[in-house]
């Protein structure tokens, strides 16, 4: 388990924090995350990695000359929020666009599809490449449902280099979307990861046995099987990668690298123990075996585990793969690299700006600050169910994100109702807040429900029940749109559909807005009740559906709570109102 920690809350910051303190000759501190500490070409392509901190050396530790150029981190195995990654790639952007790289996952891919879109507006020429290899999360019919695990530092390491040599844009993402293609990734594991300030693992695996087809997030693998010996571990792997061929690769006198990845907790001495079988198998397969790598790659906090991968090269592939690299984590070869000037830094965070805002909107502003305290406050008592009830399926740290989102949003709304924000721009401030702190899907959704509410409420006009449900409204449909999620595929959108139907229906019967509201809590709770008999068809915990059967999706359990405590935040401030006219 994790023991050396501050305040868990603060964990990741504070390991960037530390890492950039003991790696400056290649890392600096960038808003988001690092960037590179030297100089790079200009007009070359900048590659921009990114994705949840706990998978050392995974991302940071693979930023210097010959790889990324800058990493965004988002908070433990939670990706960046689109405005990480947005700062990190402004700070890295040579002049010749910005290709961001990361592994395949729902919340990555929200917040760097938003972060890209950001970048196009402003002329940057930006393009993604989601990394594919985990052979265990999907079919190879659906290859692009895979995750990606350690076959990251395969596609990152390959466009990166092909950056370093002047390669365009098209043909560095050719490159890379042709390294993802070639690259296959089976992992396993004996133990959970416990991450800061937990009581317990994300996941447990029975003494004795081992967890079949493990992701780098703690999700539950395809099955479990007796531990086996060392060599028996080396044939399970090699036969799964050698069963899946990389369409167009004759296997016989094919140029594989190797890459036996230790997930946190298993020692190097094992791990050679393991590959030295590995080797043996696949030389007698008739493989070349070329720059093997033994050793953690990429990580799951302290997982006891391993992960095998297999890179297929052809010979453009091989010679980007052995050119020179210097990063803290992953280096061969001679690179001289100039270091940046002081005045190089980057983005600083930068205080908003307060629209002017009418006294009813100022007034409604410290309501909705009321709601988020409630928020806050139920999640905060629920935060250890909800990460249990993630867990069955997917990754458990649904209440942990939660935890941190809601927090972050009720910080920021604090500050902007103490500034004379009113509503919208509260909403605004609250949700880019828990969008950027929180990171994962739920992160970016949540996120994006609180703009759109603000959107309909405005800064000019005392909010009525009218504008609360078009908000509400435009937050389903903006979730929807964004998300792809539908109602039935076992997601937040299964209490959000239902609870915006209701609470339209009582405000055009006329109902007050706290009326409404309540009646729209009853049928959010039996939708988040009723997602135990759904599976899901989205999301990490889609390769487990079946597990999930007979538990509520998390996501949708923490949306009728919350709506649930906003309804008693309402009814509280009723209460307060008519004493005080009472009073008076």
């Amino acid at each position: 388990m994790t023991r050396l920690f501050n305040e868990p809350a603060a964990f990741a910051d504070e390991m960037i924090e530390g890492f950039v303190a003991s790696h400056g000759r290649w890392v600096r501190r960038v808003s988001g995350g690092v960037a590179r500490s030297t100089r790079s070409t200009p007009g070359t392509v900048a590659l921009v990695i990114g994705g949840g901190s706990g998978h050392y050396p995974a991302f940071g530790g693979l930023v210097g000359q010959g790889l990324a150029h800058g990493a965004a981190m988002g908070n433990l195995f939670a990706s960046p929020s689109a405005q990480q990654v947005y700062n990190v790639a402004k700070a890295s952007d040579n002049g010749g666009g910005v290709l961001l790289g990361y592994g395949n996952y729902a919340g990555d891919v929200l917040h760097f599809t938003q972060a890209q879109e950001k970048l196009r507006k402003e002329g940057i020429d930006c393009r993604s490449i989601a990394v594919t290899d985990d052979i265990s999360s999907a079919p190879a019919s659906e290859m692009h449902k895979r995750r990606g695990i350690a076959g990251d530092l395969t596609v990152f390491k390959v466009a990166a280099a092909a950056s370093e040599a002047g390669y365009t844009m098209d043909d560095v993402v050719q490159i890379a979307e042709r390294a993802n293609h070639r690259t296959r990734s089976f992992g396993v594991a004996f133990t959970g990861c416990t991450l800061p300030g937990a009581e317990r693992p994300l996941f447990t695996v029975p003494e004795g046995r081992m967890a079949v087809g493990m992701g780098i997030h703690g999700e539950p693998g395809i099955g479990e099987t007796d531990i086996p010996t060392a060599d028996e571990l080396a044939e399970l792997m090699v036969a799964k990668l050698l069963a899946e061929i990389p369409e167009g690769v004759q296997i016989s006198g094919a140029r594989v690298v190797p890459i036996l990845n230790g997930l946190g907790s298993v020692k190097y001495e094992e791990l050679f123990v393991v590959y030295r079988r590995v080797a043996q198998l696949l030389t007698k397969a008739g493989l070349d075996v070329v720059d093997p790598q033994v050793g953690e790659l990429v990580t799951s906090f302290d997982m006891a585990g391993t992960s095998l991968t297999l890179f297929w090269l052809d010979e453009e592939l091989e010679q980007l793969w052995l050119a020179p690299a210097d990063a803290p984590a992953f280096r061969r070869g001679a690179v001289t690299a100039q270091a940046l000037a002081a005045d190089d830094g980057g983005l600083a965070d930068v205080e908003l700006s307060i629209p002017a805002a009418s006294a009813e909107s100022r007034a409604a502003a410290v309501r909705v600050l009321a709601a988020l305290g409630a928020a806050k406050d139920v999640v905060d008592a629920n935060a250890e169910e909800l990460g249990r009830i993630d867990a069955i399926a997917g990754d458990g740290d649904h209440g942990i994100g939660m935890e941190r989102g809601v927090r972050a949003a009720v910080e920021a709304a604090a500050d902007a109702v103490v500034r004379g924000a009113g509503a919208a721009t509260t909403l605004h401030f609250a949700g880019d807040a828990w969008a950027d702190k929180a990171g994962g899907t739920s992160g970016a959704l949540w996120g994006m429900a609180l703009r759109a509410v603000g959107d309909a409420l405005g800064d000019a006009n005392a909010p009525d029940s009218g504008a609360v449900a078009t908000g509400v409204a435009d937050a389903a449909a903006a979730i929807m749109n964004f998300g792809k999620a539908k109602v039935g595929d076992k997601t937040l959108v299964d209490v959000l559909v239902p609870f915006r139907d209701a609470l339209e229906a009582g405000v055009q019967d006329g109902r007050s807005l706290t009326d409404a509201w309540g009646t729209a809590v009853v049928a959010a709770q039996q939708a988040a009740e009723a997602t135990a008999n759904l599976l899901p068809l989205m999301g990490r915990a889609r390769p487990h559906a079946e597990k999930s059967l007979g538990t509520p999706d998390a996501g949708a359990v923490s949306m009728a709570l919350i709506v649930k405590a906003i309804h008693e935040s309402l009814l509280q401030e009723n209460t307060i109102e008519n004493s005080m006219k009472e009073t008076a």
